[in-house]
């Protein structure tokens, strides 16, 4: 049986495993204290989402996103899906089976392309190959957002974010899918694109 250090790596791309390992090991040079002291720290934070508590450590103690979230893992309770249990945290997130039709629709497209990676968080489900190329998360109504490394198009279809979403800053352009059928020929086309530029 694998470790969890193995189980939580294998939704990730060697490029993701040797930046993580790297958060790891230089997390108290780049931070200036321990983990030990950032979960003191953490305990002080008058918010309680780990949203708002990472915005918190960015403002208070001047803590970045990857920081934040690995500082954030460390706390979580242990009866929490963790990075180590990536079929935990597909299962709280895509809660919906509609919404998780959909991913599995996104996922058989993956399947057919060389060397994609699919990698679950805990806001979204991530497609990488040397780097993220597209992510999905599930919204209200049983639908789902695809954020892709594309340019929008004059359609419409395929647009600029209206939101800041969690995934990377790569992903420029989103599609909301309302149903497995809305995982089109072109949605196909616009996934194989963005993943030849990741």
């Amino acid at each position: 049986m694998a470790g969890a250090a193995d189980k939580a790596q294998a939704g990730m791309t060697e490029r993701q495993k040797k930046w993580f390992a790297s958060v790891q090991a230089n997390f108290a040079t780049q931070t200036g204290k321990l983990m030990a002291e950032w979960l003191e720290i953490l305990k002080t934070c008058p918010e309680t989402t780990p949203g708002k508590q990472a915005a918190w450590l960015k403002a208070t103690h001047g803590i970045g996103v990857n920081h934040a979230a690995y500082i954030l893992s460390c706390a979580a309770p242990g009866d929490a899906p963790g990075w180590d249990d990536p079929d935990g945290l597909r299962a709280a997130l895509w809660k919906d089976p509609a919404s998780e039709a959909i991913l599995a629709a996104l996922e058989a497209i993956a399947i057919d392309i060389e060397g994609v990676v699919v990698g679950q968080r805990k806001s979204f489900t991530s497609f990488s190959r040397s780097v993220q190329f597209a992510a999905a998360r599930p919204i209200k109504g049983g639908k789902a957002l695809l954020g892709l490394k594309l340019e929008s198009d004059p359609s419409g279809r395929l647009a600029a974010p209206a939101r800041r979403e969690s995934w990377s800053e790569r992903l420029t352009a989103v599609v909301e899918l309302a149903s497995p059928t809305d995982v089109d020929h072109q949605v196909r086309h616009w996934f194989v694109q963005a993943a030849e530029r990741g």
